[in-house]
């Protein structure tokens, strides 16, 4: 099975999908990163994993539509099976999500779908609220409203800044995110309407949901 990764900043997550890949978890291969940034980090994570670099400038095209056309253009000739956004700063149009309807994933650090968007560390502080996390999830034609593969639960602590949280939660990021992309390599993920589920899997250790196997 062929991976895309599609970046915009530092990639600590692609790094670690790019690293369960190169160990043997993830039973794939990441063909390319495309990246709308030419100085972005991803790129030189890339080259350390031998992975093909494709620097896409969103300004050398008229509007969003035309942009990923280019992108879907470039993942079918690469014959991709699952694109996983990994700090992709652009929200993605209904063109593309239509070409791989239910093969696009994200990785968002708030427990969705409480926060989505961003400045999301900074939202949680101001709210109050106890809890947060990262999810995993589908990606649909709404702004971090697709269906959920996995979460990971993070006690917000008292004196807490939004560095602080970011920190703690990036850890369960590297994680999960990992995980629900062997599943799907596995052919272990099932989708009926926003219910996913995953085949063989455990429930029963929090604070994941469904439990980590591997990571």
């Amino acid at each position: 099975m062929k991976i895309a990764v599609l970046a915009s900043g530092r990639g600590s997550n692609f790094k670690k999908l790019a690293e369960a890949v190169k160990d043997g978890k993830i039973k794939a291969e990441i063909s390319i990163l495309i990246t709308d940034r030419e100085t972005a980090g991803a790129a030189d994570i890339a080259r350390e994993f031998n992975i093909n670099v494709c620097y896409l400038p969103f300004k050398k095209f008229p509007d969003r539509d035309a942009y990923d056309r280019e992108i879907v253009s470039i993942l079918k000739q690469e014959k991709i099976s699952l694109v996983c956004l990994a700090g992709y700063m652009r929200i993605v149009t209904p063109i593309f999500v239509k070409a791989f309807e239910n093969k696009i994933m994200n990785i968002h650090p708030s427990l969705l779908p409480a926060f989505p968007g961003l400045g999301v560390h900074k939202k949680v502080l101001e709210y109050g609220a106890k809890f947060s996390g990262a999810t995993v999830h589908f990606v649909d034609t709404g702004v971090d409203t697709g269906p959920i593969i996995i979460q990971a639960v993070v006690p917000v602590k008292p004196g807490d800044t939004p560095k602080s949280l970011a920190e703690r939660i990036l850890k369960w990021e590297h994680k999960i995110y990992p995980q629900a992309v062997k599943w799907f390599t596995e052919g272990r993920i099932k989708i009926d309407g926003r219910t996913v589920t995953v085949e063989k899997a455990s429930y029963d250790s929090p604070p994941v949901v469904p439990a980590l196997e591997d990571f």
